[in-house]
């Protein structure tokens, strides 16, 4: 994806309906900004989250399996997030 490319990203849950609020977004604009503070946020809940499903040293494979997918989700959009910074 050309990094001048707009694209929807999540802004977070709408308080008022409870749905997820998304955004084109642009380059260096104000609503990627915001798209990236969500996804750092939702990163970090996430990683909060994992190491103590790991720590705990309870959980299934079939349990962890369930994380796979949003794990990787979240460091795709914060591999972006640092790649966009860079250019």
């Amino acid at each position: 994806m050309s990094s001048n490319t707009p694209r929807l990203r999540s802004l977070g849950l709408d308080p008022a309906t409870g749905k997820e609020a998304l955004a084109v977004t642009h380059p260096g604009g104000r609503l990627e900004e915001l798209a990236d503070v969500h996804a750092l946020k939702a990163a970090a809940v996430l990683v909060t989250v994992v190491g103590a499903v790991l720590e705990v040293g309870k959980a299934s494979d079939a349990e962890l399996a369930a994380f796979v997918t949003p794990l990787h989700a979240a460091l795709e959009e914060c591999v972006g997030i640092m790649a966009a910074d860079r250019e």
